[in-house]
């Protein structure tokens, strides 16, 4: 049998109304998407605008779908907790004997640490913490990696201020508004993050994949080599992340470039701090004032 060619929703006004919506619809999305485009193109600080107005909308929903998927997604691993829990308490004991020794030196140390310090006059740059929120969602599959933080510039949040998780380093601010902040992360192309090695201090430049890991090639050694396990942090260099911050280890051996996978995981992340720039901005030099001419007296 031929199949039918005649498509009309018949006599049914239900139908025929639902397909009159449907075409609707489907010409107003194309208009606003046109709207948009052109906006973005001819406009960029009114896009940036607008888009900041959608994410002070969009936040409050987000942040009660990722509380319902995190109280969800916990049920089961709080059951599997519960028969874990007595084998890991024995095991954690056994830990904490063998490691009271480790734990007395390390303290001896710190002491002899602080001594020198006092006597070489150490000056350490104090690190602020501006704001602590929630992570309100985060890219997964684009290329471009950012994340949503429930914090702007009323709670003075600042364009390029490092944001650090749980774990580790998540990356900076890129966008802000009243309530909500853009976070570039550090596995964004665009992410370039000085770092040095744990080991021996091997200075490197940590770059950012785009897809959920980062590249970690040295600074100055050609065809230096990298070994899977190698941690790096952040150097301090460029002003804006403070030293020491945990970044990625390395996954396998390589040369001159290494791919490594980041120790803060943004989807596992649910709150997150802002700090202050390691090195704020020196401020614009003010101008000498000229004195006055004096005036000339007649001779």
């Amino acid at each position: 049998m031929a199949p039918q060619r005649d498509r009309r929703p018949g006599f049914s006004r239900r139908a025929q109304y639902g397909l009159f919506l449907g075409y609707v619809a489907a010409a107003a999305g194309a208009l606003i998407g046109a709207a948009l485009l052109l906006l973005s193109t001819f406009d960029p600080p009114a896009f940036a605008a607008l888009r900041g107005v959608v994410r002070e909308g969009t936040a409050p929903v987000s942040l009660g779908l990722r509380n319902l998927r995190d109280g969800v997604a916990g049920i089961p691993g709080s059951i599997g907790d519960h028969f874990r829990v007595m084998g890991e308490n024995r095991e954690l004991r056994a830990q904490v004997q063998r490691d009271a020794a480790l734990v007395q030196r390390a303290r001896l140390l710190v002491r002899e640490n602080e001594r020198l310090r006092i006597l070489l006059r150490v000056q350490e740059l104090p690190t602020r913490t501006v704001a602590t929120a929630r992570l309100v969602s985060s890219s997964a599959s684009s290329t471009r990696r950012y994340a949503v933080l429930a914090v702007g510039h009323a709670q003075g949040v600042r364009s390029g201020q490092p944001v650090l998780g749980p774990e580790g380093l998540l990356g900076r601010v890129v966008e802000t508004s009243p309530h909500t902040a853009r976070v570039v992360l550090l596995t964004d192309p665009d992410s370039v993050i000085p770092v040095r090695r744990t080991r021996d201090g091997l200075p490197a430049i940590a770059n950012g994949r785009g897809d959920g890991m980062v590249d970690v090639r040295s600074a100055n050694i050609a065809n230096a080599p990298f070994l899977a396990g190698d941690v790096f942090v952040t150097s301090g260099i460029g002003g804006i992340y403070p030293p020491g911050i945990p970044v990625a280890r390395v996954l396998q051996n390589a040369r001159d470039t290494a791919a490594s996978r980041v120790f803060a995981q943004p989807d596992r992340a649910d709150f997150a701090m802002v700090l202050e720039t390691f090195l704020p901005p020196a401020p614009p030099p003010q101008p000498v004032p000229t004195p006055a001419p004096e005036a000339e007296t007649a001779s």
